[in-house]
C-alpha cells in the first residue's frame, strides 16, 4: 500500500497535468479563435503561474509517483467525453477540467505545502473570472457563426403540447429552418419559459438558433440564444443590459432610420418589413420591396444579417431575392402549409438558389 505522501503526490501530478492541459486548450482558442491578445495573455499568465506554484513541489517525487499504466482512471470513460459538436463545448469542458483540477491541487497540496495550497487557491479564483469571460465569448462565437449562415427564420407558438413543440423544431430544422423564434401572445409567462427552455435545448441539439420574442428575461433564464424586439418593445440597448454580451438581439425595422438606429444600438441582426400583407400580423402600412432595396444599398458599410419579414411565401420569394435579400423570416408560409416540412424545404431551395 502506498503511503499517504506518495498518494498525495500521485494525485497532485495527475491534477497538475489536467489543469495545465485545460488552460492551454483555453489559451489556444483565445489566441486563434478569438484573436484576443489580452485573453490569450491572461491564459498564458495563469499557465505560467501554475508552473511557478508547482515548482515548490519536489519534481522527483512527482515523477516517481506517476504511474500511468497502473492508473485505473485511464479506462473509465463516458459518452459525454466525446461529445464536442461546437468549439463552445470544448471550452466548457476545458474550464470545468481546470476548475476541478485546481481544487484538487489546493486540497491535496495542503498535505504537502500549505503555501503551495494558498497559491493555488488564489490562482483558482482568478481562473474562475478569466474562464467565465472566455466561455461566454465561445458561446457568442457559436451564435454569431450560426447567425451568419442563417437564411430561413421561422416564428412559432407554444403548440398544443410540449411533445408537438419539440417535434416541430426537430422536423423543421431538418427541413432547412435555421432560426426559431418563440412568439405566443396568448401563453402565460410560465408556459413561455417552459417552452423556451425546452426549445433552446432542442434547437442547440439540431444546430439551430432559438430566439424569444420580446421577453429578454425569459430568453436569459431559459438559456435561449437571444431575444427579438420590435419598435414598441424593450429597446435593444436595454435588452443588452439584461442579456449581456453572449446572446443575440434582433430588431424589427420599418424604415431606414430605424435600421440605422438598430445598428447603432448594437443589434446583431435586423428584420426588415413588412414586405407584403400578412395573415398573422396587421400593420398600418407596408414598407414593401423598395425598403428592402434601400436597406441592401445603405447597409453595405455596416453589414448585419437582415431578414425580410411580412407576408413572404414561395409565390413572392423571387421579388424579395431580386432586392438583394437572401434571408427571410416567415410564419404562415410554413406553419399554415398542409406539409410544413415540404414548405420549408421549398423556401430553402429558393433561397439557396438565389444566393448562388
Amino acid at each position: 500500500m502506498n503511503d499517504s505522501r506518495q498518494i498525495s503526490y500521485r494525485i497532485l501530478d495527475a491534477s497538475a497535468n489536467r489543469a495545465a492541459e485545460g488552460i492551454r486548450t483555453i489559451e489556444e482558442f483565445a489566441r486563434f479563435g478569438l484573436e484576443d491578445s489580452d485573453s490569450a495573455g491572461a491564459a498564458k499568465a495563469l499557465r505560467h503561474e501554475l508552473a511557478a506554484a508547482l515548482s515548490r513541489l519536489n519534481r522527483t517525487e512527482l515523477l516517481t509517483a506517476r504511474d500511468t499504466d497502473a492508473d485505473v482512471g485511464t479506462t473509465l470513460q463516458t459518452a459525454a467525453e466525446y461529445s464536442r459538436t461546437e468549439i463552445a463545448d470544448v471550452i466548457t469542458a476545458a474550464t470545468e477540467r481546470v476548475q476541478q483540477s485546481l481544487r484538487v491541487l489546493e486540497e491535496y497540496g495542503k498535505t504537502i505545502d500549505v503555501d503551495f495550497a494558498r497559491r493555488i487557491e488564489s490562482l483558482r479564483y482568478r481562473a474562475y473570472t478569466h474562464h467565465r469571460r472566455i466561455e461566454l465569448q465561445a458561446m457568442a462565437h457559436r451564435r454569431t457563426r450560426r447567425l451568419a449562415d442563417a437564411v430561413l427564420y421561422l416564428l412559432i407558438d407554444c403548440g398544443s403540447s410540449e411533445s408537438m413543440f419539440v417535434e416541430t423544431i426537430r422536423s423543421l430544422s431538418q427541413a432547412g429552418v435555421d432560426v426559431f423564434q418563440l412568439r405566443d401572445k396568448q401563453a402565460s409567462d410560465r408556459e413561455l419559459f417552459e417552452r423556451a427552455k425546452v426549445g433552446a435545448a432542442i434547437a442547440k441539439d439540431c444546430d439551430a438558433l432559438f430566439i424569444v420574442n420580446d421577453r429578454a428575461d425569459i430568453a436569459l433564464s431559459a438559456d435561449a440564444d437571444g431575444v427579438h424586439v420590435g419598435q414598441d418593445e424593450l429597446p435593444a440597448t436595454m435588452a443588452r443590459r439584461v442579456l449581456g454580451g453572449g446572446r443575440l438581439i434582433g430588431v424589427s425595422t420599418h424604415d431606414i432610420a430605424q435600421v440605422h438606429q438598430a445598428i447603432a444600438d448594437g443589434a446583431d441582426y435586423i428584420g426588415c418589413g413588412p414586405t407584403f400583407p400578412s395573415t398573422t400580423k396587421s400593420f398600418d402600412a407596408h414598407a414593401g420591396t423598395a425598403f428592402l432595396e434601400q436597406v441592401h444599398a445603405e447597409t453595405r458599410q455596416t453589414p448585419r444579417p437582415a431578414f425580410a419579414i411580412g407576408g413572404i411565401n414561395a409565390q413572392n420569394l423571387d421579388q424579395v431575392t431580386a432586392c438583394g435579400f437572401h434571408r427571410i423570416a416567415v410564419t404562415a408560409a410554413i406553419n399554415d402549409a398542409d406539409d410544413p416540412a415540404a414548405a420549408a424545404r421549398a423556401l430553402r431551395r429558393g433561397l439557396d438558389a438565389s444566393a448562388e
